[in-house]
């Protein structure tokens, strides 16, 4: 193109940020500036966007600070993608500071602040901002409950979790648990030794279990050394995602700890059948479950 104006660039980086191709949208912005184009509000929400996904603090800090010198309003949109970059990148505090400093907020708002809260795995502060949110009469979506359900999983807040799922499946919100809800709370009771809970939950839930559903049960039960069900979820893994070396190991080693040499040797046998070889990464001292809550807030 012999011209190239602020659309034209917000359109490149909006498509590279559309394709997950974050390091290449922020690239194309850095080109921007460069060419001497000034950015407009919809360019910083995509290239916001972008920080936030690539973990990329120093420019979004950049680009807060160009906002505040140029004097623009923080509408909702624009102040909503800074406090989703801050959470993100972990800087809870300047994305709290943004919050505070609006005039007009709404769902996407909170639930960028309680998603961010969640990230850092400050229990108890996003269950208080949860509670403010109910109490100032915000909606609360689907979003806004598997951030704070995940944020009770990870700071062993058992007995809140139940609390509000309960609340969920009663219909309080207008909505039903979804599957991510379901996964966030059979982590919860997973990870807090309540694994006859999390198995019941798992039962009784309208959907197919999820890899992330089954790594989050074997994680606890590996955990709190319940062997069968450690076997059990990882024969579950291998059945979904046959290819994944990770799991065989995972079923190899548990019947090891069982004694079950037979076992042991069945599973090699069929890795060597699918040409799967150990992954080096693998160990049988230590299992982080597959698809991390962690990964259904950051979507």
């Amino acid at each position: 193109m012999p011209q190239r104006d602020v659309v034209s660039w917000t359109v490149l980086i909006m498509g590279y940020r559309n394709a997950g191709n974050y390091d290449d949208a922020l690239i194309a912005f850095e080109q921007m500036q460069f060419a001497g184009v000034v950015p407009n509000h919809v360019t910083m929400v995509n290239a916001l966007a972008a920080c936030a996904n690539f973990g990329a603090l120093e420019m979004g800090a950049w680009i807060h600070d160009f906002i505040r010198r140029s004097g623009w309003e923080l509408d909702v949109i624009l102040g909503t993608s800074l406090i989703d970059m801050y959470g993100k990148c972990g800087r809870i505090e300047e994305g709290l500071a943004v919050f505070n400093s609006m005039k007009e907020k709404n769902t996407f708002t909170w639930n960028a602040l309680i998603k961010g809260l969640a990230l850092a795995k400050y229990g108890k502060e996003t269950v208080g901002w949860f509670e403010r949110m109910e109490q100032e009469g915000i909606r609360i979506d689907e979003v806004t409950l598997v951030s704070v359900l995940s944020a009770c999983s990870h700071s062993g807040l058992v007995d809140m979790g139940r609390q509000i799922f309960r609340s969920l499946s009663d219909g309080k919100y207008g909505f039903l648990p979804g599957v991510k809800h379901y996964a966030c709370m059979i982590d919860l009771l997973a990870r807090s030794g309540c694994l006859e809970d999390a198995l019941k939950c798992l039962r009784e839930m309208p959907f197919e279990p999820t890899i992330t559903i089954w790594g989050s049960l074997l994680g606890g039960a590996k955990t709190h050394g319940n062997l069968e069900l450690s076997k059990f979820a990882a024969w579950k893994l291998v059945e979904l995602d046959p290819g994944n070396s990770g799991y065989y190991v995972l079923l190899s080693n548990f019947y090891a700890e069982m004694g079950r040499w037979d076992d042991v040797e069945k599973v090699r046998g069929m890795m060597k059948q699918r040409d799967l070889k150990k992954d080096l990464g693998c160990s049988s001292l230590e299992f982080e479950p597959p698809g991390q809550v962690n990964q259904l807030l950051a979507q």
